[in-house]
C-alpha cells in the first residue's frame, strides 16, 4: 500500500518542485525591483521639474510591482503549503486507513487555485514593468 501512497504523492511533489522554481524567478525579480526603488528614492531628492515628475510616476510604478510581488509570493507559500498538507494527507490516510482522499483532492484543488492566482499576479506585474519601459513615442520619431 505505501509504494502506492509514493507514486500517488509524487505528482503534489513534481508541482511543489515547480512551484520553487516560479518562487525563485518571483524573489530575483522582487529583489530588483527593491534595488530599483531605492536608486529611485536618492533621485527623488536630487530632481525637479519634469524630470522629478517622471522619477514619481517610477516611484508609483516600482511601489505597484512590489505589492504585487509580495502577493504573489504569498501566494506560492501558501499553494506550497496545501500541497505539502495534500501529501502527508495521503500518507496519513494510508498509514492511519483513514478515508481521507476527498479531502486532499479539495486541498490540491486549493493549492493549484493559489498557484494559479500568484501565476496572474505576476503577469501583473511583469505588465506594470512592461509599461514603465516603453520608448516614449517622440524618441522613435515614426513621423519621419
Amino acid at each position: 500500500m505505501i509504494a502506492q501512497t509514493i507514486q500517488l504523492a509524487l505528482a503534489p511533489v513534481f508541482v511543489l518542485v515547480a512551484l520553487g522554481q516560479i518562487l525563485n524567478a518571483i524573489s530575483v525579480r522582487f529583489a530588483r525591483v527593491i534595488d530599483r526603488s531605492r536608486d529611485l528614492e536618492q533621485k527623488y531628492a536630487e530632481t525637479s521639474g519634469a524630470e522629478h515628475d517622471i522619477i514619481v510616476l517610477q516611484i508609483r510604478a516600482a511601489d505597484e510591482r512590489i505589492k504585487l510581488l509580495s502577493s504573489a509570493i504569498r501566494a506560492m507559500v501558501i499553494s506550497g503549503l496545501a500541497i505539502g498538507l495534500t501529501v502527508a494527507l495521503l500518507f496519513i490516510e494510508d498509514v492511519a486507513g483513514v478515508i481521507m482522499y476527498q479531502f486532499a483532492a479539495g486541498v490540491f484543488l486549493l493549492a493549484i487555485a493559489f498557484l494559479m492566482w500568484a501565476l496572474w499576479l505576476f503577469l501583473r506585474e511583469t505588465q506594470v514593468a512592461t509599461a514603465m519601459l516603453r520608448v516614449p513615442r517622440a524618441l522613435l520619431e515614426l513621423d519621419k
